[in-house]
């Protein structure tokens, strides 16, 4: 998976759409029904710099891939969409394997 470049964006893709859903559906929960804001703090670090790092890969992914402009903001806005990074790996397995064809 490593390998190549879209590879490495559906590895990242993967951990950043993990830790937004953990964010989400345990820290987030912890914090407002249970009082202990630790966990938003160490998963929300986390997820930030996750974050980011996917946006820099799917930049540097799209210059050498060159994607059109639709495609870019699709996979942006899947981001930070709950799931929405799940959902894009399946696109980007497609074009992976159709690249490796």
């Amino acid at each position: 998976m490593l390998d190549t470049p879209i590879g490495r964006l559906r590895l990242i893709g993967w951990l950043e759409g993990l830790s937004f859903v953990i964010l989400l559906f345990v820290a987030m929960p912890m914090k407002y029904i249970w009082g202990n804001p630790s966990p938003v703090r160490i998963v929300g670090l986390i997820h930030g710099v996750l974050f980011i790092i996917f946006g820099i890969v799917l930049a540097n992914v799209s210059a050498t891939q060159a994607w059109p402009f639709k495609f870019i903001f699709r996979a942006a806005v899947a981001s930070v969409i709950p799931f929405g990074t799940f959902m894009l790996d399946k696109k980007l397995k497609a074009l992976e394997q159709q690249r490796e064809g």
